[in-house]
């Protein structure tokens, strides 16, 4: 038997600080909707799914959790780059280092979401890998 062969990101599944403020943010910038309103969970918390038809995350609120230990940054690709700048700054939402970072097969942006979780936005999927 081969490998399985994965062939994206399904879902990811966050703790956030604040449901509705995270919610927000996703919307407004990737224009995710909700795609489930309370998704039943173990943690019984606030809770909703979120996305589009490629993306899914499951938002879980728990107020006085941190993004420090597992994740470095989780990224998506993004189909109109030459936007992102312009898109961020309509929002206020920060650029880090500096502003767009060269890979040798595409851009990225980097910036940080209401709960602390970095988020590189890519031009190319996978870096052109």
């Amino acid at each position: 038997m081969g490998n399985l062969k994965a062939t994206s990101i399904d879902h990811v599944n966050m703790k956030v600080k604040n449901l509705k403020q995270s919610v927000e943010f996703y919307k407004n910038l990737f224009g995710f909707k909700i795609k489930q309103e309370e998704n039943v969970n173990k943690l019984d918390v606030p809770s909703k799914i979120i996305g589009n038809d490629a993306i899914k995350l499951c938002l879980y609120e728990i107020p006085d959790m941190s993004p420090d230990g597992g994740i470095a940054h989780f990224g998506f690709n993004i189909a109109n780059f030459n936007e992102v700048i312009e898109k961020c700054k309509e929002l206020g939402v920060e650029i880090l280092y500096g502003g767009i970072v060269d890979w040798e097969k595409s851009k990225s942006i980097y910036i940080v979401d209401p709960s602390g979780y970095e988020i590189e936005l890519g031009e190319v999927s996978g870096g052109g890998l």
